[in-house]
């Protein structure tokens, strides 16, 4: 792993999680066509997958999204049955074994009350039913259990457990989702809570071919950064709060920014220069770590030399002073100006128009971004963050894991 600080390698991107499923499709041989290797097209038809089981979870979870998105999850597992529950009811079940619907639910009762997974043997009178073990993984939204995901297999698989926990907090992601889009109250946490869901299908492709790439001609490499990628996606998959430390905020750059230069190589120079004194200063989530993807984007975009991109956080004693720069494409400062002030929405998602609005929201007015930039300039974006507010520091202290 790369070394800015040391890490965690627990994954909870449920893509990684359904490497179960993608490990037994990569099995098989099949036409490719012009999709490149067997673990390339395995990980597109994977990709594709959760895409499509999204949408109807963004509605909530009722008989209708769960009939909708319970046959694609159950692609993603692999399994041989799979059903959704709420508090009271299967209210979906895809595959075989549907009569084991009335045991499941009288075993729920604990999962639904703790929002702990579980797993236990079915019990069957029919010869050839072939589900013989039931894994229960919770659906939690805001510490409140909405219900679980169930996914059933002919004999006991620790695979399956972890897998399908993850597959579960994907959809937990997606329910938390469809609260938020119910109520605009807190406009806010809504745009925070959709970064956090927002990783670029693009980037997770890439960054998952570049680790297949690597698997047989470097293995200890291809790990390295499997490991990388689980940390990476276990930061922004987190839920801890929406205050988080520089420190915590810069590890997960180091992160991305492992898995960019495996692809890029030596077209992207970073360097880092960090006072340790300003690591414990809080601030928003996901504040810095779009600010870092923008730099790389238009850093590398239409050019074919090195990229440059600097990133420094200096202690000015009541402010840690934050400054992002790269030798890029840069930007037309009115078409900046109409980004930030909402008048059109920028390419690649919430941005810099997230992240000034959610420093303001916290700090006040004087705490926007300072972004210099121009065409064919570079952008440098600078970020003052005070280190003792009131309410934030305790917020990213005491949040549960």
């Amino acid at each position: 792993m790369s070394g800015f600080l040391a890490g965690l390698c627990v994954a909870v991107l449920p893509l990684l999680a359904a490497g179960f499923w993608l490990g037994r499709r990569t099995a098989r041989p099949q036409t490719l066509g012009g999709l490149g290797t067997p673990v390339e097209h395995a990980t597109f038809e994977t990709l594709h997958t959760a895409s499509l089981a999204a949408p109807p979870l963004r509605a909530g979870l009722n008989e209708e999204t769960a009939r909708r998105s319970a046959r694609r999850l159950r692609t993603l597992l692999g399994t041989d049955a799979l059903c959704l529950t709420d508090q009271q009811q299967v209210l979906a079940w895809d595959g075989v074994g549907a009569h084991h619907r009335t045991e499941i639910m009288a075993r729920l009762a604990g999962p639904l009350e703790t929002g702990r997974g579980e797993a236990f043997p079915l019990t069957c009178d029919t010869p050839d039913c072939p589900v013989r073990w039931a894994v229960v993984a919770p659906l939690t939204v805001d510490d409140r259990v909405h219900g679980a995901l169930v996914a059933c297999a002919p004999r006991e698989s620790a695979v399956l457990v972890r897998a399908a926990g993850e597959v579960a907090r994907w959809v937990s992601v997606q329910l938390e989702l469809a609260d938020l889009d119910q109520s605009r109250t807190k406009l806010i946490e809504a745009e925070v809570r959709a970064l956090r869901a927002q990783i670029s299908p693009h980037f997770i492709f890439n960054s998952l071919a570049v680790i297949a790439s690597f698997v047989r001609t470097d293995p200890e490499r291809a790990r390295e950064l499997l490991l990388e990628f689980a940390d990476f996606t276990r930061y922004s998959f987190r839920r801890r709060g929406d205050f988080t430390t520089l420190a915590d905020e810069l590890h997960a750059i180091d992160h991305y920014l492992a898995l960019v230069r495996a692809r890029f190589g030596d077209r992207l120079a970073v360097t880092l220069q960090i006072a340790p004194e300003v690591l414990p200063v809080a601030l928003p989530f996901l504040c810095l770590q779009p600010l870092v993807e923008n730099a790389v984007k238009h850093g590398l975009e239409g050019k074919t030399e090195k990229c440059h991109i600097q990133i420094t956080a200096q202690d000015t004693g009541a402010e840690a002073l934050v400054v992002i720069e790269d030798d890029g494409a840069g930007m037309d400062p009115d078409l900046l100006r109409r980004i930030l002030a909402g008048e059109i929405s920028p390419s690649g998602g919430i941005g810099l128009s997230n992240v000034d609005d959610r420093l303001r929201q916290v700090y006040g007015d004087a705490y926007g971004l300072v972004i210099e930039t121009a065409v064919g300039a570079g952008m440098k974006v600078t970020a003052r963050l005070p280190k003792y507010q009131p309410g934030v520091h305790s917020a990213a202290r005491l949040a549960p894991e």
